[in-house]
This record gives structure tokens, C-alpha cells and sequence, in this order.
């Protein structure tokens, strides 16, 4: 998907809302366990349940893997879906990948090519070379770590070189070399409050992924005032938790769509301003 669907998608919905499909079976309704594939049976109620009121879908790639191959297949089937019935939703692997390169590029063509997914999500600690083989691909996104909405993110993120620079905008600015805005997003976490304007000083019209608002704690308002680009939003806010389990009854798919709304219904008011 390219910029300019993303915002028009984003504009006509008023909403930039991505849904995080982190399913777990331990946590979905008793009654889907009953059924050949609860995994992809709760992903289709969500899916049907939330897509008018989101621009995105963020399945975690922990969550099908820890389920062995009929995780995976839950997985693929989830994607087609999504492609086959709501093809205007920007889909994201969520599967934090990065190694050297050669094997970087077989991660690219399974999610790229194999999965068909718009972007994914990418670790930058090894460097250029491990994060240049998922680019180039047409319509396709790498959305780097940058500064994380975890408690752990403080360890080394926010350590500053000799010139006083944190390294998650070194990070930026180097990968500002590897890519432009079409092409590359950041994950910045909800809850880093005004942080959000150290990172538009050094991405200023690039595309945020941010986690963290709902179960986390991150404030929606806070994230847009120091973080929207005018005009473009730049912006996609991701809820998992809060959305999808948000009811463990047979009611689990009304219940979400009506949070998913609630998010929309904000978006909407924020995004008018």
C-alpha cells in the first residue's frame, strides 16, 4: 500500500486505529475452542466486527508461532482474509526481525513475497545490512524500533552519545540514509508522552507506529497533540488487549467492535482539530 492510500484510507474512515490481532488461546472465548480453528474463527468475529472503524491489523507474529504450524496456518489464513474481504487494511507483521543479511532477505520474502503483508516490523541493532533487504519491495513498509512503549526501553534507547544524542534518533537519523517516507515507518511507544516531539524533530514527516495506548496506559490525546503531522496524521495507534478481549463471552466480537468504535469516535474528534 502506498503513502497516499494510507492517508486516504485514514482520512475517509477518521480513524487511524490498527487493531492488534495478538491471539492467544488461553484468552479467547471457551466456546471457539470447540471449533477446528479457534485461532482464525476469533481473528474473522474481530475482523468483521472492528474493520469499519480501523485502517489496520497488526498480527503478532508470537502469538501464531507459539501455536507450531497450525499457528501458522491460523496466520495465513487470518491475512487472506483480511486481503479477500477488507483490502483497504494496511496489514502488519509484527514479527521484530533483523539479522545479517542474507538471512534477512529470506525474512523479507516470506513475509513479502510468501504472506503478502503491506509491512513489518524490524530491530535496527545490526545495523544497515540487516535492515536494507526487507526495502526496495514496491507498496511495502519497514517499520524500524525506535523508542518503545516497554519499561526496558530506557536501558539503551535513551543512552547519549559524546554529542548528547539519544541513541533511538541516532537510529532515525541514520536510517533516514536507508530510506524515505514512503517506505519506512517508527515504532514509538504511547507512552512516551512529550517524546514524541524529539521524534519529529528528526522524523518529522514520517509515519509512527504506536503500541500502547489502552492496556498500556498511553494517553491517545498526548501521542496526537505532540505527535500528528498536520494535514497527513502520520499516525497509526495500535490497542490489542483493550480491544480484542475486552469480553470473553459469546458477546466477545459486539463488545470489541463497540471499543474499536469508541477509539474511531476520538480519532475522528482529534483528527477534525
Amino acid at each position: 500500500m502506498k503513502r497516499s492510500e494510507l492517508i486516504e484510507n485514514i482520512r475517509r474512515k477518521g480513524s487511524f486505529l490498527c487493531v492488534g490481532l495478538d491471539t492467544d488461546v488461553k484468552k479467547i472465548p471457551a466456546h471457539l475452542l470447540e471449533s477446528e480453528d479457534p485461532i482464525f474463527e476469533f481473528n474473522k468475529a474481530i475482523i468483521d466486527a472492528t474493520a469499519p472503524y480501523c485502517v489496520a491489523y497488526k498480527p503478532n507474529m508470537a502469538f501464531y508461532e507459539s501455536f507450531g504450524s497450525k499457528g501458522w496456518d491460523a496466520l495465513e489464513r487470518t491475512i487472506s482474509y483480511i486481503k479477500q474481504n477488507y483490502p483497504d487494511q494496511f496489514i502488519i507483521a509484527d514479527a521484530k526481525r533483523g539479522d545479517i543479511g542474507n538471512t534477512s532477505k529470506l525474512y523479507a520474502r516470506s513475509f513479502f513475497e510468501h504472506l503478502d503483508v503491506d509491512a513489518i516490523t524490524v530491530a535496527p541493532y545490526m545495523g544497515e545490512d540487516s535492515v536494507t533487504p526487507f526495502l526496495g519491495y514496491e507498496g511495502k513498509w519497514v517499520i524500524l524500533l525506535a523508542l518503545t512503549s516497554n519499561k526496558g526501553s530506557h536501558d539503551f534507547q535513551l543512552i547519549k552519545n559524546e554529542e548528547g544524542t539519544p541513541l533511538f534518533e541516532s537510529v532515525i537519523g541514520k536510517s533516514k540514509q536507508w530510506a524515505g517516507d514512503d517506505e519506512m515507518m517508527y515504532v514509538v511507544g504511547a507512552t512516551q508522552g512529550r517524546m514524541f516531539e524529539d521524534i519529529r524533530r528528526v522524523a518529522p514527516t514520517s509515519f509512527l507506529l504506536v503500541p500502547g495506548v489502552g492496556a498500556q496506559g498511553g494517553s491517545l490525546e498526548e501521542v496526537c497533540r505532540y505527535g500528528m503531522i498536520p494535514g497527513d496524521c502520520g499516525l497509526l495507534v495500535n490497542s490489542s488487549r483493550g480491544i480484542i478481549y475486552a469480553s470473553n463471552g459469546t458477546d466477545f466480537a459486539e463488545v470489541a467492535a463497540a471499543e474499536a468504535r469508541k477509539l474511531r469516535d476520538q480519532m475522528s474528534d482529534l483528527l477534525s482539530k
